[in-house]
């Protein structure tokens, strides 16, 4: 079963400055990564709420939302179930070392970009 908003990934023309506007807004600095060159995850103050992943935009890659993620217990039963279902475009299960989270990605009827997530220290 699909949960709560996990994270929405950003990308920024400069993910420093993204973070600190969101700074600004009351967010906190949760974690920065080397994943897509450096990348920082923010939280509201209050813990309430989505997680904001911050990146710089990179080759074709234009500003904007590049996805929002899902939290799910179990990711593998999760990916059969679309893949079941004949959801497209599906990537994953695959673990991402810098972030410390397994993932699969799929895609919407338009095309949009899907994440789920599972964070690899709730296993």
């Amino acid at each position: 079963m699909i949960g709560e908003i996990d994270h929405i990934e950003i990308e920024a023309s400069d993910a420093t400055e993204m973070a600190e506007f969101l700074k600004k807004l009351g967010y906190e600095e949760l974690r920065r990564t080397e994943h897509h060159g450096q990348s920082f995850e923010l939280e509201p103050a209050d813990g309430e709420g989505p997680i904001f992943e911050i990146h710089t935009v990179d080759g074709e890659e234009v500003p904007g939302i590049n996805h929002i993620a899902f939290a799910v217990d179990d990711i593998e039963g999760f990916t059969e179930d679309i893949e079941e279902k004949e959801i497209d475009s599906i990537v994953g299960p695959y673990h991402v070392d810098k972030t410390g989270r397994t993932i699969t990605n799929f895609r919407d009827p338009d095309g949009r970009r899907f994440q789920v997530v599972s964070d690899d220290e709730d296993e």
